[in-house]
């Protein structure tokens, strides 16, 4: 596959953030266990929109790499991964 492509990019910018939710699960779970810290995020937007939040942090990395290589439509299918979790972030958030 080639390396300059806006659907690598999607899937690397929808991936991440899986990876995210991992490490803020071990930076915030205090001792509890996944389960229930996927519960809490069920049942409790606001934590899920800032656990979400926080974990769309980590396409950054990915972005600035394929920005900086001069792979901008990878860059630009990453961007778009991204502006899909805030539109589902401001849907957690303010509507349900």
């Amino acid at each position: 596959m080639k390396r300059n492509v806006s659907l690598l990019g999607l899937i690397i910018g929808l991936l991440l953030p899986v990876v995210g939710i991992f490490i803020v699960y071990l930076v915030m779970s205090r001792g509890s266990s996944f389960d229930s810290f996927f519960n809490t995020l069920k049942h409790n937007f606001d934590t899920a929109a800032l656990v979400l939040s926080l974990s769309i942090l980590i396409n950054i990395i990915p972005f600035i790499y394929y920005t900086n290589r001069r792979l901008d439509l990878t860059a630009r299918g990453i961007l778009i991964a991204t502006m899909l979790y805030a539109v589902f972030i401001v849907l957690l958030k303010f509507v349900w």
